[in-house]
């Protein structure tokens, strides 16, 4: 059973949260909760729209007397990052997420909760049900198909809004504005493989890599958290070193912003070698562990018999997808130079699959607050790719949001935020993706901030958000839209 909400503050936005996890809404599966937002909209009179790709806008009238105010977009996406523990069963497609609370915290049961950006929808749908805040003409915008690549803000026409005004609900930090963002490409990589037989006297092992923390590719990255199929790879690297390998399947991450939490390997060894191949893997797993310590507390590395498959990779194709994922970056690559702490450039090997039989497909996902760095690094997976014969296409990626320190929303948060919580705000540019470059390029003149509550490991089942700042949220929500009706 869920975590009945009723009791949580504000009561507005989480009931319109509760209402939210009940639709699925995955990327590419949003239209559900689009139409319902619509209908939620038009009962409350408000008037609204969806577009084509599915972006849905809801306008919502101000409160007499602010009618001349300018209109403020609050802008949020409509879709979740659908990950699960392996050993859940679960439908993304059609199971409502389930709600677990322990103390300030609500989670979900064994996948990701959809706070981000379930959060953000449900902060600009409380206002359809409150009367008593002041604000003035607002445009609650929500996009499809954020979290596979910002592709319902690239689609957004002109004329879909109308202010020019931007609060972006899809920050994840208590009491930190946003106000710049990095940039990001990926890159699909296909390599060629064949195969062949299984030499006679070979047992089937399957090698799995359990218990990671994983996280979102961007926020998450400067952790140092382990990368499921970098492990693996490097785990069957050090068997190959002692017992002859025959390679048959290899599979490890998903989403091309998770940090990959899970990864296995399908091997086929000397039916004789079976306790080297475990002594060796205890080997490598206490190596791992000892590289990362406390941040990866569960991390497992089994082996177990397995049905033999029918083919393996011939010795060539192994070797080629050995040295491919040994020699794809991965992790922080630079920082933000005379700024502690902020990453400038990085890049995830998100997801590996053997399709079809006869190739190894690898998705990279690059982010970068400075685009020359981006171009750099998607050329160095470009040559990696091109040593072993593969095929490396690289997508047109989204913009970097560059801050506007003369920005009069900034100026005005500021003096809220102190007004409201008594201390002073703090500013910065995050390492993610955010519409607002975008929605900035598409929208001339668009001033733009971007703040949310605390929501940590995002992408993954650990996801949770702190209800004590959701209230904080909400609260310096209200004053804000007051305080620009007024102003």
């Amino acid at each position: 059973m869920s975590y009945p909400v009723d009791s949580l503050e504000p009561k507005e936005l989480w009931r319109y949260f509760d209402k939210i996890r009940q639709i699925p809404h995955g990327s590419k599966n949003e239209r559900a909760l689009g139409e319902a937002i619509l209908s939620w909209a038009r009962d409350k009179g408000c008037e609204g729209q969806m577009d084509p790709m599915g972006n849905v806008v809801v306008r919502i009238p101000a409160t007499k007397g602010y009618e001349g105010a300018p209109t403020v977009v609050l802008q949020g996406h409509l879709d979740m990052v659908c990950e699960k523990n392996s050993d859940k069963v679960f439908d993304f497609d059609k199971d409502p997420i389930v709600l677990v609370r322990d103390g300030d915290w609500i989670s979900a049961d064994g996948t990701t909760l959809g706070a981000d950006n379930g959060i953000g929808a449900a902060t600009g749908l409380a206002f359809l049900d409150m009367d008593d805040a002041i604000h003035g003409p607002l445009e609650l915008l929500l996009t499809v198909e954020e979290e596979t690549g910002l592709d319902g803000a690239q689609a957004l026409e002109p004329g879909f809004i109308k202010g020019r005004l931007l609060f972006n609900l899809d920050s994840e930090e208590d009491g930190v504005f946003y106000v710049g963002c990095a940039g990001g490409r990926d890159t699909d990589i296909r390599l060629p493989i064949q195969t062949a037989s299984v030499p006679a006297g070979y047992s089937a092992l399957r090698v799995d890599v359990k218990g990671l923390r994983g996280g979102h590719s961007g926020l998450d990255i400067i952790h140092n958290r382990a990368n499921a199929t970098r492990l693996l790879v490097r785990a069957l690297e050090v068997v190959v070193k002692g017992v002859p390998i025959s390679l048959c399947d290899i599979f490890g991450g998903d989403k091309h912003n998770a940090i990959p939490r899970e990864a296995t390997a399908v091997i086929a060894v000397p039916t004789a070698e079976e306790a080297r191949v475990q002594t060796l893997l205890n080997g490598a797993l206490e190596g791992f562990k000892d590289e990362f310590l406390s941040e990866e507390p569960n991390l497992s590395l089994t082996m177990a018999a397995t049905e033999m498959p029918a083919t393996a990779l011939d010795a060539s194709s192994a070797e080629r997808i050995f040295q491919l994922l040994l020699g794809l970056p991965h992790g922080v690559l630079t920082m933000v130079r005379g700024m502690d702490g902020l990453v400038e450039t990085s890049t995830n090997l998100a997801r590996v699959r053997i399709e079809g039989g006869n190739a190894l497909t690898v998705l990279m996902s690059s982010r970068s607050s400075v685009m020359s760095a981006i171009d750099g690094v998607v050329s160095q997976i470009g040559a990696v790719g091109a040593a072993v014969g593969a095929e490396v296409v690289h997508n047109e990626g989204y913009p970097a949001w560059m801050p506007n320190l003369e920005s009069k929303m900034l100026a005005k948060a500021k003096e809220v935020w102190k007004a409201v919580h008594g201390t002073e705000a703090k500013f910065t540019v995050i390492h993610a993706g955010l519409e607002c470059g975008i929605i900035g390029d598409k929208y001339p003149g668009m001033d733009m901030i971007s703040l949310g509550p605390t929501i940590v490991n995002p992408h993954s089942p650990e996801e949770r958000t702190s209800i004590s700042t959701v209230d904080r949220f909400f609260a310096f929500t209200k004053a804000f839209l007051a305080a620009l009706a007024r102003a």
